[in-house]
């Protein structure tokens, strides 16, 4: 009797991630917002795509002062998107297809009307007082410490009442919970089982490095002069180094605390966490799988936001990151988000689809925002349409996220499909949306869509780009090479990053093309590929 195989690796390291983002997603009560009910009439689009998972920005009640990551009932549906049922009935219907549910769960605050804080500005003395973060001003009547809100102002709002003031990382109408009230802790926690025994397969994090703040709440220090704290400039908030208001050492109690949860529930089907957590510090941001791989599944990679986009500067992050991972680990990748500029603004249309096959081919789990399958780009909001409030409360710096949230563009008809026809969605829709949508692009071979299903379904087939290792190669400049093999499977991935041709010399036994961006890829000759300019290929390299 032969003996047993490794085991299958869970459905989240070989699998791809897909986020909606449900206010823009698709709406099916005629109010110009998107809705559960709509995720679901689109699902079909999912599988026709490729992806194995949907991960669906927050929906719980909420005065949406955030869009919805001001939560108001951690347990509930806003009737904005729908109900319970309509959850029930989203889950379902997307486990029927085979596809996974990612949930978004927001621990580091609330919003200013949960009854939680409600309860909890009433008077010093209320119960629910310390599931908040209330501190008396210093003697000259200023607020605490010097941190500040990433979306602008001090960390800290004046409460009249009870004459102290509450910590809000973001929006004063969204106070931060003390999670070193083991009481905050323990009902946090049994949010998480409310979804789990619902079916839900997993959560997204939200801002998951930000839960624990140092005790003694000091003074954050100045960045370093002329140099971004971040991968943006954030204005005023990055000019402080956020060591104390952010991922204090007994932030990994709380993830290994979830990770006991989860894996409680993982007895029964495997359970992921997906952990925000922006830290380029590569040492800093590995330590959130745990030092026995037991905090979260996967924290957040946004290296690839981080850094100029060339050959060069891409393969060095790579490297550093394979570098860096702990033994087991799996790694992860994305290019956008909602609180990113679309890939395709940022670097480009030709380029954008390059960036495809490279999401899509790296070793480790992708994670695709909502219409970069179809190449959607930021869109140009007037200023009297503008909604995010960091936009507004930080001007001048670029940093509204209403360009990257435009609603999805399905067809050619009104609303691009969006929503009913006469009815005006929440966001404008692109200009383009009656050429860049799903119905037209499915029929086109050459779309950034049809690009998209191939690479999801050679990385579906080929165990070397669903599993495998990854292996860099030698290339000319402007070119990044790498294979990734799984046994006897292996492929070569070529990509361009310049403008121009470039002859890439390849071994012998390798081809043919796979996947490739170009419509009519250069072919072989004299034992080199020909690659066009912006051009990505996928070549067969098995048992080569």
């Amino acid at each position: 009797m032969s003996a047993a195989g490794p085991p299958a690796p869970p459905w989240w390291q070989t699998g791809v991630v897909y986020q909606v983002y449900p206010r823009s997603f698709q709406d099916t009560n005629g109010d110009g917002i998107g809705d559960l009910p709509g995720i679901t009439a689109r699902l079909d689009h999912l599988v026709r795509l490729g992806v194995d998972a949907v991960w669906i920005s927050p929906f719980y009640p909420s005065p949406m002062k955030d869009f919805g990551y001001d939560v108001s009932d951690y347990t509930d549906v806003d009737p904005m998107f729908g109900t319970l049922a309509d959850f029930d009935r989203l889950l379902a219907a997307a486990h029927a297809r085979g596809l996974r549910v990612i949930v978004d769960w927001v621990p580091n605050h609330t919003s200013d009307q949960h009854p939680w804080f409600q309860e909890s500005r009433r008077s010093r003395d209320d119960p629910r007082r310390g599931w908040y973060v209330w501190r008396d001003a210093r003697t000259d009547g200023s607020p605490p410490n010097n941190w500040l809100s990433s979306f602008g102002g001090p960390a800290w709002t004046w409460d009249a009442r009870t004459r102290q003031y509450y910590l809000h990382s973001f929006l004063p109408e969204q106070p931060d919970l003390d999670w070193r009230n083991p009481t905050v802790r323990h009902t946090m926690l049994g949010t998480l089982e409310f979804w789990l025994d619902r079916g839900v397969d997993g959560f997204r994090i939200d801002c998951a490095h930000a839960v624990m703040k140092d005790p003694a709440l000091r003074d954050n220090p100045p960045a370093l002069p002329h140099k971004l704290a971040f991968h943006k400039d954030m204005g005023e908030y990055g000019k402080q180094l956020h060591v104390h208001d952010r991922s204090h050492p007994d932030t990994h109690g709380v993830y290994r605390d979830v990770r006991r949860l989860l894996d409680a529930y993982s007895e029964e089907r495997p359970r992921v966490s997906i952990g925000e957590i922006h830290l380029f510090d590569l040492r800093e941001w590995v330590s959130y799988y745990g030092a026995e791989l037991d905090e979260l599944h996967m924290p957040f990679n946004f290296t690839l936001l981080a850094i100029p986009w060339t050959a060069v500067a891409v393969r060095r992050t790579v490297e550093a990151m394979e570098a860096a991972l702990p033994p087991g680990a799996w790694p992860n990748w994305v290019l956008g988000n909602h609180d990113e500029d679309r890939v395709a603004s940022r670097i480009g249309a030709e380029a954008a689809r390059a960036a495809m096959a490279l999401l899509l081919t790296l070793r480790g789990t992708p994670t695709l925002y909502y219409g970069d399958e179809l190449g959607m780009e930021n869109v140009e909001i007037p200023p009297e349409r503008a909604q995010d409030p960091w936009g507004r409360n930080v001007p001048g710096l670029g940093l509204g996220r209403d360009p990257e949230r435009t609603p999805m563009q399905w067809d050619r008809g009104p609303n691009a499909g969006f929503t009913a026809p006469g009815v005006e969605p929440w966001l404008p829709l692109a200009p383009d949306a009656p050429v860049r949508n799903v119905e037209v692009e499915a029929g086109d071979e050459e779309s950034v869509l049809s690009l998209t299903r191939r690479l999801l379904a050679v990385r579906r087939a080929r165990p070397a780009l669903n599993r495998g290792a990854y292996r860099a190669v030698g290339a000319p400049e402007g070119v990044l090479a790498f294979e990734r093999i799984a046994g006897g499977d292996g492929v070569l991935v070529l990509i361009s990053f310049v403008d121009r041709a470039v002859r890439v010399p390849v071994r012998e036994g390798v081809g043919p093309v796979l996947v490739s961006t170009r419509p009519e890829p250069a072919g072989r000759e004299d034992g080199a590929y020909e690659l066009q300019a912006w051009e990505a290929v996928v070549l067969d390299a098995a048992s080569t």
